[in-house]
């Protein structure tokens, strides 16, 4: 504890963005509160306040590198214990407008764990730090401040009873439904203006014992939606002979929950793979279905005025469109800006830190809302930036369909490891501009895979 900062910090909401700074500022304040909702302590099942825990979640490939950084050997002690794991682009079975990637070497691990087992591994290993402590089964009633800094939170316990807690630093990792811009206006601030990309969004997920093995080598198989074929589908290989299947539609064309509703929707994906999987196989649960009606950017960043001693992290800065996997991976990366800014010494500024965390969040942001503009029912703005980015994507995917090169380099890209500058250098462009106009047929993707280089 030589660099401690203050007494206590508190983080609302004990999910994988709470406990991610939790384990930060473990480093730096003598007690560190989580407080959230639900039970943790043992709970290895979907949470309450993990609505979308049930369906099928990635965590990329620099979230991975991250989780390992924390909290070391995580990564082995999982493959050890069973979960599958392997390089993103050499074990994923991708399809991209129809066509199955090639296949080469990344670099890049994949962890094939349900976000209940992986948030699971991350909570027992926080709650283990000697001073870290979570507060289970506790309403949120609100922030208390005095003049321009707040000072504490206001609690409402399982039997009632309320208490106010007091913060030296107090953390909103709420998530999707964070309170704080109301809390923002409650106190005579503004609140952040927000950037929104409507895309009616559903999940619905089964699980289901299969009677034979779809996937050989392969982590699993993802027909990923594009406009011309907006359905898509995430499909994990689980330990044993269990498999989970999530499947994607969105503006307003959502996978049906019931049995057979869920086996034709399957059905009318563009490969044939999972559907040939699941007919025959055994139904393990009922569908259950998760909404997201639209990707939000709130712009702390910009406002003129913030209390001091609050901070927000994770979906309450920026939700995601969950199809991308990004959700997890940048909370991840918030949480090593907040780990550099108490470094230097002292509580972090508010604004320094949400104009750090906006630059780590641009990246995904263009990746994600860029490549959903791409649907044209989708609302917003197409600049001349996102119609060539999504023009170039398209050649890119089509090429990577027949040079497992270009897949690598576009994992990395999409893993958050690689900037996107990246698919730009010349030699990736020329095999794009070679590759990318061309159909791949099945004897092409049989043979020998090329090696990236320079």
């Amino acid at each position: 504890m030589a660099g401690l900062v203050a007494d206590r910090a508190v983080v609302l909401g004990g999910g994988m963005a709470g406990l991610l700074a939790a384990r930060v500022l473990s480093e730096h304040y003598a007690e560190v509160l989580v407080i959230d909702r639900d039970t943790l302590t043992g709970a290895s099942g979907p949470r309450r306040g993990v609505p979308h825990g049930c369906h099928a979640h990635a965590l990329l490939a620099r979230g991975q590198q991250i989780l390992d950084e924390l909290f070391p050997g995580l990564t082995r002690q999982l493959v050890e214990a069973g979960v599958p794991a392997g390089d993103m682009a050499t074990r994923l079975r991708w399809y991209f407008n129809g066509r199955r990637l090639r296949q080469a070497p990344s670099g890049l691990v994949s962890v094939s764990a349900t976000r209940p087992v992986l948030e699971e591994q991350v909570r027992i290993r926080v709650a283990a730090l000697e001073n870290v402590r979570f507060l289970e089964r506790t309403d949120i009633l609100g922030p208390t401040s005095a003049g321009a800094r707040i000072t504490g939170v206001r609690v409402r316990h399982s039997d009632g009873q309320e208490e106010h807690l007091a913060s030296d630093l107090l953390i909103d990792a709420t998530g999707r439904g964070s309170r704080t811009p109301a809390w923002l206006q409650e106190l005579g601030y503004e609140r952040p203006d927000e950037d929104r990309v409507k895309i009616g969004l559903a999940y619905t997920t089964r699980h289901f014992r299969l009677r034979s093995d779809p996937y050989g080598d392969d982590l699993s198989i993802n027909p990923v939606a594009s406009p011309a074929n907006p359905r898509g589908a995430f499909f994990p290989k689980l330990p044993g002979d269990m498999s989970m299947l999530s499947l994607t539609g969105i503006l307003g064309d959502h996978p049906p929950a019931d049995y057979d509703g869920f086996l034709a929707f399957a059905k009318s994906l563009p490969v044939p793979d999972i559907y040939e999987a699941i007919r025959d196989a055994e139904p393990l649960d009922e569908g259950a279905t998760f909404t997201f009606p639209a990707s939000v950017r709130r712009r702390y960043e910009r406002l003129p005025g913030f209390p001091g001693g609050l901070l927000v992290l994770g979906d309450g800065a920026c939700s995601f469109n969950p199809v991308y996997g990004q959700g997890m991976t940048v909370a991840a990366m918030e949480s090593m800006i907040l780990r550099d800014h108490l470094r230097r010494g002292g509580e972090p500024r508010w604004q320094a830190f949400f104009k750090d965390i906006s630059r780590v969040i641009d990246v995904p942001w263009d990746i994600s809302a860029g490549a959903d503009l791409a649907f044209p029912g989708v609302r917003g703005p197409r600049t001349l930036k996102v119609r060539l980015g999504n023009a170039y994507m398209g050649r890119l995917h089509a090429a990577a369909a027949r040079d497992g090169a270009v897949t690598a380099a576009f994992m990395r890209v999409a893993g958050l490891v690689d900037p996107p500058q990246a698919l730009m250098r010349p030699g990736l462009m020329l095999r794009v501009l070679a590759n990318g106009g061309r159909h791949t047929t099945a004897e092409e993707a049989a043979q020998p895979l090329p090696v990236l280089r320079g």
